[in-house]
Parts: structure tokens; C-alpha cells; sequence
């Protein structure tokens, strides 16, 4: 089968499931892992797809995403060229579970795709935790700070790892949010996850110098760090390593 992947989450889904030499060709974006991606056609960054250049390609499935705000014009352009695709929307670690098997099926692997999820499952499924548990605001972007909602897996995955979102509350996937209203808020503390930059380029000193937060305990005790969003914003297996980042977190506000 002749697979093309538009999405980091795909990508890397398709190869936990033992899958990527399937793989024809990804977005710009999937940089993981290396000696597979490295090689393969790149068909542009997400929301600029070429989609005749998918076309061309070939291939039996497109693995595209709804994840990214404005992906809805790749969607149209696949469905326009009569390419067999799916398109998946997780807002929820179920959700990503669901997508994991949906993926396996495609590509005729169930048994690989249900092994899988319950590896995952064993890391990532947990009881809520407590109503006082820790508070912790993940960037999505600094400037604005964007931060996930309820319809988010990055709550799930706070909730994992025995904290809570501070917008959690809120029926949304993301939300930028003043820096009034950080405050108002006050997390116990932040977690740089920024999406499209390397996570050697996050700058915490952005967060501790903000007059804005001066007095705010996350910058007084200077609780920001850093997982990148490789582990938090792509919605497949790379949220293991997530979650156990973010019980470090946890743990150091003990």
C-alpha cells in the first residue's frame, strides 16, 4: 500500500504500527523519525499542501488531519482530486485512541494498532485528579499565550500526569488568553510547548520577564519548563513521553 501522510501525528502513528515503508511521501512538518522521513517527498507545511504533488504521488490513502486550524482547504483539495483520505479531529485521548485503531485497520494491521493503545493506555489512562491538584498553563504560543480547552488531549494528558489545565473549565480546543487574565489565573506553572519552533529555541526568559506576572509564583520560583511539542501537540504515541515529562512537573511543585 502506497501511503502519503499530511500530519507529525500521522506520521509517526504509521510508524508505531510498523508501517512506514508505506509511506510515499509527508507534510514538511513530520521530522520524526529522522531515517524514515529523511528520504520521502516533502508535499509542503500544512496548510499550504500540494495537493497535485500528493496526486502525483499515487498513493492508496492520505492520512490528512483536521487538528490544524485552516487544514479544511487541504481536505477540500483531497477530496476534489477523488484521493481515498481520512481526515481525523481528536480532541480527546479516546479520540486518539480511535484514530490509532482507524489507522491500523486501513493499513491492515489491527492487532499491531490494538497493541498499541493498550501500550499507550497503560501510561496515559489515570483517574481525574483532585479539584486542588496543580494548575498548569501549556503555551501553545507565547504572544498571544494560546492555551488548550476541555476539547483538548493535552487536558487529558494533564490530568494523566495528576495536574489540571487552567482552562480545562472552558468547551474549547484553544483560546489565546490576555496576560491579565494569565494572572488572574494564577497557574502554579507554565510549560512551553510551541508549536512549529524547535524546542531548543523556547525561551523561558520570555515568561520570567514579563512585568505582567512579576508577581506571580510560577515566575517568583521560576516554575517554566519546557516539553516540546512534539510530546504534547501531535495527538499519537510520542504523548507517553509527554506525560511523563509533565509528572516531572508535577513532582518538582511538591
Amino acid at each position: 500500500m502506497r501511503v502519503v501522510s499530511l500530519a507529525c501525528s500521522n506520521t509517526e502513528i504509521v510508524h508505531a504500527l510498523g508501517c512506514a515503508p508505506m509511506l510515499v511521501g509527508v507534510d514538511d512538518h513530520s521530522d520524526w523519525p529522522e531515517e524514515v522521513v529523511g528520504p520521502l517527498p516533502r508535499l509542503g507545511p500544512d496548510l499550504h499542501i500540494d495537493v497535485a504533488a500528493v496526486a502525483a504521488l499515487e498513493p492508496d490513502l492520505v492520512l490528512a488531519t483536521l487538528t490544524v486550524p485552516g487544514h479544511e482547504k487541504v481536505v477540500e483539495g483531497l477530496q476534489a482530486t477523488g484521493l481515498r483520505f481520512i481526515a481525523p479531529e481528536p480532541v480527546s485521548l479516546e479520540d486518539v485512541y480511535r484514530d490509532v485503531r482507524d489507522i491500523g485497520a486501513l493499513l491492515a494491521v489491527p492487532e499491531r494498532a490494538e497493541a498499541l493503545v493498550a501500550g499507550m493506555r497503560a501510561e496515559l489512562d489515570a483517574p481525574e485528579p483532585p479539584a486542588d491538584a496543580p494548575r498548569i498553563l501549556v503555551q501553545w504560543w507565547p504572544k498571544p499565550v494560546i492555551t488548550p480547552g476541555r476539547r483538548s488531549w493535552a487536558t487529558d494528558v494533564l490530568h494523566a500526569a495528576g495536574a489540571r489545565g487552567v482552562l480545562e473549565d472552558e468547551d474549547v480546543k484553544s483560546r489565546p488568553m490576555s496576560d491579565e487574565e494569565v494572572a488572574e489565573r494564577a497557574p502554579d506553572a507554565v510549560v512551553l510547548s510551541w508549536c512549529g519552533v524547535h524546542p531548543s529555541k523556547y525561551r523561558p526568559d520570555v515568561v520570567l520577564r514579563n512585568r505582567a506576572w512579576a508577581d506571580q509564583r510560577f515566575v517568583r520560583e521560576a516554575r517554566v519548563h519546557c516539553v516540546g511539542e512534539p510530546f504534547l501537540g501531535r495527538p499519537g504515541p510520542r504523548l507517553v513521553e509527554g506525560v511523563r515529562a509533565l509528572r516531572s512537573v508535577v513532582a518538582s511543585l511538591d
